[in-house]
């Protein structure tokens, strides 16, 4: 199957439970922009409830061998549209198709049993990650490999170091070529040199992937792993182009 993102006037607002004070020189109806700042999205406000619109009519198609960047100021959306292309956040406006296994490397570390082994844990997050036993089998021997934790694997996950725990969660993450990759920002673990060889892999499934969508604010690393960025600002798509077009 060939895999693609298709996102056609995208939007997502989130209701604001808590009384705002009103901006002095705005009307009340209508979308309100925060005034000097790329920070959040707009402002809508009506009669039964104010909203934050988080994002606001994004339109793009992705396609096999696209490595797209997410630019912009923290709260411009890039980690919200992240979500809702994991469909983790179904959007309130707009239609998004995707077609292909999506693997969204977030929050890598959370979510492992104090109580249950290193092996145990790679079951449980295998099965999190839609992974079919067999999967699961066939893959255990290479991360057990890659994390080096050796006999500790048979250990409690609460007895580890950080950096075991880190090279585990990582070497699981990272065990399976996704169709459709993506990242908030790029994912490291461990020692000097368990990073070293930490980038090499990340720099690899990369390269497999069909598609890799990542935000990051390191623009050195989004020349060199990209080939278009979307730049976001206030929930609206700033610029979208090839990266020496859109990033300086």
């Amino acid at each position: 199957m060939k895999s693609s993102i298709i996102a056609e006037n995208l939007s997502l607002e989130y209701r604001m439970h808590k009384k705002r004070r009103i901006i002095p020189g705005f009307k009340r109806k209508g979308e309100i922009p925060l005034p000097q700042s790329t920070v959040g999205g707009d402002f809508v406000f009506s009669r039964k409830q104010p909203k934050l619109r988080a994002l606001n009519d994004l339109s793009f198609t992705l396609e096999p061998g696209d490595r797209l960047g997410l630019i912009g100021a923290n709260g411009a959306g890039k980690s919200t549209l992240l979500m809702v292309l994991a469909q983790i956040y179904q959007p309130t406006a707009g239609r998004l198709t995707v077609e292909g296994r999506v693997d969204a490397l977030f929050n890598i570390g959370l979510g492992f049993r104090p109580e249950a082994t290193g092996r145990r844990n790679i079951v449980l997050r295998g099965l999190i990650n839609g992974w079919s036993s067999k999967l699961i089998a066939e893959r255990m021997d290479e991360i057990i490999e890659f994390s080096e934790l050796g006999d500790f694997i048979d250990m409690p996950y609460k007895s580890y170091s950080q950096g075991m725990a880190a090279r585990l969660a990582f070497s699981i993450a990272t065990a399976v070529t996704p169709e459709i990759l993506l990242l908030d920002e790029w994912i490291g673990a461990g020692d000097t040199d368990f990073q070293k060889k930490a980038k090499d892999r990340m720099l690899n499934l990369v390269e497999d992937a069909g598609i890799m969508v990542i935000a990051s604010h390191n623009h050195s690393l989004l020349k060199q792993t990209c080939n278009r960025i979307l730049h976001l600002e206030h929930g609206r798509i700033l610029k979208l182009g090839p990266v020496d077009e859109v990033i300086a």
